[in-house]
């Protein structure tokens, strides 16, 4: 498979290029030239297939003409040692649990993956010695997923970096304890910052030249690809039910990987009526839907955290995606976008308030990502519809939030408590450019 820049001034790349670059060299986001749909027998038999199996066979699709079959099952296997299972919350609206992976988030199968994915090709290359440097922008579970996916991976050593104050203490945890290849970043900024010191690196020809750099954001293909998974699954999982002819799937949106996989599923042949972007105050990409017009503006501070992205990075991907002959802003891509997917904003309030009425009346405990493509289907759903809604944590990684927002105590799993019990490790950064660079450079 060959990928293209969203920015159309780079050269082609094959999938190798594009996962160890991470970024194109016009700082544009890579694109598969081809998005395979999927035989009808396959969406046929999918309700009586596992979830490793799916995975396998859109994984074949994405990748099977890079990597070999065998590894490429290997990968997928070892990637996916958990389910993903849909829970009813009321008769129309079920919630997609994405936390059952190693760091209790939607992001572990992305990571995870990806941290395979790059192994493999640094072992096919024969380039195991040479060190490869991750570097990813977090807002919150992007970065333990991350440093908890390439954990111990010989070769790679992965850099966090992360806006001061503005991750939960679990999260934050997750990823400045472990030592080891992770280096924790403390960046004195929001998650714009962290995302612009990254994307800075990635252009700078003297870093570039001092050290092999990859990213493990969204922006990389690796990363956001293998999460169109779940959604295939929760089609699956529906199916089984009988629920699955008039499905809408609702997604809390940040940096817009997740939803953007879930698309990438839609063109792909996934039979879902229709989409919806759950957005917090953060609401660029609901303003574009209602407007056509993109405007970035800084992220404000949310009780939904990872969500609090004021510029998008794969905003340029959905914009690729429907877009024809490269008009990327005219009437009939902005058409097509607003035809399948719509949007909704909440405030914290809101969310609060959604997050007490849904706990009063269903036991159900949402998180505040959560809350949002809950409410969102709760707002949207139509006569006839079904809706599934993605809790992409658990709720225990916001644990003084939820406490205080329902009066209870959320259970911590062991997995996060043992996180909990190692010492923060973490390097102080302004979010100048130039004092990173430096960094870098020393390392």
């Amino acid at each position: 498979m060959q990928y293209y820049s969203t920015n159309g001034k780079a050269p082609i790349a094959d999938l190798e290029k594009a996962v160890v670059k991470g970024l194109a060299e016009d700082r544009g986001l890579y694109m598969p030239q081809e998005i395979k749909r999927l035989p009808k027998v396959f969406f046929d038999n999918i309700q009586d297939m596992k979830f490793q199996d799916i995975a396998y066979n859109v994984a074949s699709a994405f990748f099977g003409e890079d990597v070999d079959g065998d590894a490429l099952q290997d990968l997928v296997y070892d990637t996916l040692s958990f389910d993903c299972p849909v829970v009813k919350v009321t008769d129309s609206i079920y919630s997609l649990e994405l936390f059952h992976g190693p760091t209790l988030a939607f992001k572990d199968v992305g990571a995870r993956f990806m941290a395979r994915l790059l192994g493999y090709f640094l072992r096919k290359g024969g380039n195991s010695d040479k060190t490869v440097n991750v570097l990813v922008a977090t807002s919150g579970d992007t970065g333990s997923a991350v440093a908890n996916g390439f954990l111990g991976v010989e070769g790679i050593h992965v850099y966090v970096l992360y806006p001061k104050g503005k991750v939960s203490p679990i999260q934050e945890c997750q990823f400045t304890t472990l030592g080891k290849n992770i280096t924790a970043i403390e960046v004195d900024g929001v998650f714009d910052d962290c995302q612009a010191l990254v994307k800075s690196a990635f252009m700078d020809e003297e870093l570039n030249q001092h050290m092999k750099l990859t990213s493990a954001n969204s922006i990389n293909v690796a990363r956001f690809l293998p999460q169109a998974f779940y959604y295939f699954n929760a089609y699956a999982r529906m199916k089984q039910q009988g629920l699955a002819d008039n499905l809408v799937m609702c997604v809390p949106s940040g940096n817009f990987g997740n939803i953007c996989a879930a698309l990438f599923g839609h063109a792909m042949g996934l039979p879902v009526k229709r989409f919806i972007a759950a957005n917090n105050a953060n609401d660029i990409f609901f303003k574009y839907l209602q407007t056509g017009k993109y405007e970035p503006k800084p992220s404000v501070q949310t009780l939904a955290n990872a969500m609090d992205v004021g510029d998008p990075s794969n905003f340029a991907r959905i914009l690729n995606l429907y877009s024809e002959n490269g008009q990327l802003t005219d009437v009939a891509t902005h058409h097509r976008i607003t035809n399948l997917i719509s949007g909704a904003t909440y405030s914290d309030e809101q969310i609060r308030a959604t997050m007490r009425q849904c706990f009063e009346q269903t036991k159900y405990v949402l998180d505040p990502h959560g809350a949002c493509g809950y409410q969102a289907l709760a707002d949207g759903l139509l006569p006839g519809e079904v809706g599934v809604f993605c809790e992409t944590a658990h709720p225990a990684k916001f644990k003084e939030k939820v406490d205080d927002i329902l009066g209870i105590d959320v259970e911590i799993p062991a997995r996060l408590r043992a996180f909990m019990e190692g010492e923060k490790q973490s390097v102080a950064m302004s979010k100048d450019f130039a004092d990173f660079k430096q960094y870098l450079l020393k390392q």
